[in-house]
């Protein structure tokens, strides 16, 4: 790759700034603080979720950020609409029994409008992956009309299964459940239903448990088009109720992995309510600013995001119905803390502003940072760079460091500088099965044209043996994320994330002090004029 004399420059200054000391102590302080069975899970628009936002309010303003929002506040409003749901959902075939499912157990559903009932009772298409991508020449629609069907799907996409579609193992944009709903709801379908395996989805299915019994947000007013109803289903009860009409899901799946795939009728008829509990609340995201010292460049500030909410009270496990998020994502918004504790006591002055940003409802589908780039406080095409912090390392020192984006923009030089200049071997995803770039607060930005990084804890730790990282990661992932034990704990380590932190420094005061703007590199999937 090319790089101009003025990009090598900026490679040189993330190399060489001097990086303040970071407050190891305050940053456990905020972590113990936000994860706090006191929080009660910082729900959206709940009393824990309100107690999270002015503390980290109190944080700025001890820091001495200013506030911008509009009421001079460092509240920005985000209006939600929240949906607790109970639903009961019955699969049937001409001429045989009904079969009920047990919400929870076999499948999870919600509503996808305000309503406080909804229902559905219409014949289910089996539609593959769900996917219509034309720049890769896949199609599983064919064209045929599902105005009025429920649909059921494959989750992932389908490079799970063959190597040489899309991006082979790495999921794309088009394999998250997100997109699979949106594109779902333009076709006129009723529903969307998806199956669910612990290696398609990547997370087992008490993670969609603990995630869509609880109360549900949307932005307020919602997204239109908009389905009447979504839900996953387990691969069990989906291969019993297919089996009845002589259908095999495996064959099924297979065949959604080939080019020529059509919809399929299975036969089957769905009949589903989602009666909820809806409330119209409103949250807020939390932003302060280092204002920057060149007035000429005062819109193009350098970005950071770190969520702050989680899943509040959910389904008792093991005891526990606090879901308190101490990971996810208490620890994000703690090294943001730490960030601006940094910067703010080196009393250095930077020519574009540093913006801090944390948001709400990211674990409803990052409706904060949606929210925020629907109504920017500056515009977004001279917005810098955005850095998002989400689920940082609290396991230790690490010999690497990953970067979520770095692929796709002039930000990733950038990063590789300040991790060489950390001692740190700068990587990219450390598992791309997952998509996570697709999933947290930094995507919007990049959706809307902005450069983004989100950072990544290493999985090379000194001190452990090879592979330990990974195992570790996966432990995480498998019995913690989103579930009530992912809790504050004493052995939390601040070595690694001190690392994160101060690569983020280095890459915000490059870009912040720069003579121009990151741009995107050639053939980024979500590259805008800048």
């Amino acid at each position: 790759m090319f790089l101009s004399v003025a990009a090598l420059a900026l490679i040189a200054q993330a190399q060489t700034s001097p990086v303040p000391p970071i407050n190891v102590r305050a940053i456990d302080a905020h972590l113990r603080y936000l994860a706090d069975d006191l929080l009660e899970g910082r729900a959206p628009a709940t009393r824990g979720g309100r107690l999270a936002a002015r503390y980290i309010a109190a944080e700025y303003q001890a820091l001495g950020l200013e506030p911008v929002a509009p009421d001079t506040s460092y509240f920005l409003p985000v209006a939600l609409i929240g949906t607790t749901p109970r639903a009961t959902l019955t699969l049937s075939t001409a001429g045989s029994s009904a079969t009920t499912l047990r919400f929870g157990d076999d499948f999870v559903a919600w509503a996808e409008r305000p309503d406080s009932q909804i229902t559905a009772d219409a014949d289910v298409v089996f539609v593959g992956y769900g996917i219509s991508a034309p720049e890769s020449q896949w199609d599983d629609y064919k064209g045929e009309s599902l105005n009025g069907k429920i649909l059921l799907m494959l989750v992932n996409d389908p490079g799970i299964q063959d190597s040489t579609l899309f991006r082979g193992k790495e999921l794309v944009y088009y394999g998250r459940w997100t997109y699979k709903l949106e594109e779902a709801a333009r076709r006129g379908a009723v529903g969307a239903i998806i199956v669910h395996t612990t290696e398609s989805a990547t997370y087992p299915w008490a993670v969609v448990k603990g995630s869509w019994t609880v109360e549900q947000f949307k932005l307020d007013p919602p997204r239109q088009p908009s389905l009447a109803f979504a839900g996953w289903i387990t691969s069990d009860a989906a291969a019993a109720a297919l089996a009845s009409r002589g259908l095999k899901l495996d064959s099924l799946t297979r065949a959604a992995a080939r080019r020529d795939f059509h919809p399929v009728a299975t036969g089957l008829r769905a009949a589903v309510t989602v009666t909820s509990k809806v409330r119209h609340v409103q949250s807020e995201n939390v932003v302060g600013l280092f204002p920057g010292a060149d007035p000429s460049i005062k819109n193009e500030p350098v970005i950071f995001t770190a969520h702050y909410d989680h899943k509040g009270i959910g389904p008792v496990v093991d005891g526990d119905s606090i879901y308190n998020g101490a990971e996810d994502n208490a620890s994000g918004v703690a090294a943001m803390l730490g960030i601006a504790e940094a910067i703010a006591r080196s009393g250095g002055k930077t020519r574009r502003p540093l913006l801090f940003i944390a948001t709400t409802a990211e674990e409803s589908g990052l409706l904060g940072s949606e929210a925020y780039v629907a109504k920017p406080l500056t515009p977004l095409g001279r917005t810098a760079a955005v850095i998002n912090l989400d689920v940082t390392n609290v396991r230790g020192v690490t010999r690497d460091i990953g970067a979520l984006g770095g692929d796709r923009s002039t930000l990733g030089p950038l990063f590789a500088a300040a991790a060489r200049a950390e001692g740190l071997i700068p990587t990219g995803d450390p598992d791309p099965t997952r998509g996570s770039f697709f999933r947290s607060d930094h995507f919007p930005f990049v959706r809307a044209g902005v450069p983004s990084l989100s950072l990544e804890p290493g999985v090379n730790f000194a001190g452990r043996p090879a592979g330990w990282g990974k195992e570790q990661d996966d432990l995480y992932n498998d019995k913690r994320y989103h579930q009530p034990s992912d809790e504050y704990s004493r052995a939390f380590r601040y070595d690694g994330m001190v690392q994160q932190i101060k690569v983020a420094i280095r890459v915000a005061l490059a870009v912040a002090n720069a003579p121009t703007l990151p741009d995107w590199l050639q053939g980024a999937e979500f590259k805008r004029p800048r």
